[in-house]
């Protein structure tokens, strides 16, 4: 019930009978609960109304997805066509941040060198050769 305790119900009902008086309290009840009534036909009928008009097309629109944290979850995080997952499970942080942190104190690193000759691994350790005073860069350094 919205997450209303006991004491905090009782403290509104207090505070109801405190502001209306026990008499015209009754009264206020039933206008309260006759407005919510037609609020809650409104919305229902102007939703019917917006189904019948987009068509047969978008018979199971429902309008909770319009709410962005669930059409995330609905279409990015529940189905892995995008392979989510296995690029998740590819990263291993803590291993990461490890080395990073043995660089950073000068430390020899406890994680095996990835080697030279892996596909798709590069040698961040090779030196790259030196270029003679005459030839330009591998890149325009205006444009940089």
């Amino acid at each position: 019930m919205l997450d209303i305790g006991f004491f905090e119900l009782v403290a509104l009902a207090v505070l109801a009978v405190l502001i209306f008086g026990p008499d015209k309290l009754p009264k206020v009840i039933q206008d309260v609960s006759r407005t919510l009534r037609k609020i809650r036909q409104f919305s229902e009928s102007a939703k019917e109304d917006i189904r019948s008009e987009l068509g047969p097309e978008f018979k199971d629109f429902e309008f909770e997805d319009l709410n962005p944290k669930t059409f995330v979850r609905k279409h990015v995080l529940d189905k892995d066509e995008l392979g989510l997952k296995e690029i998740r499970s590819g990263f291993d942080f803590k291993s990461e941040m490890a080395e990073v942190t043995d660089a950073v104190h000068g430390r020899e690193s406890t994680r095996p060198a990835p080697s030279a000759g892996a596909p798709g691994t590069p040698d961040l350790l090779k030196k790259q050769a030196t270029r003679d005073a005459g030839t330009p860069p591998p890149f325009d350094s205006d444009a940089t």
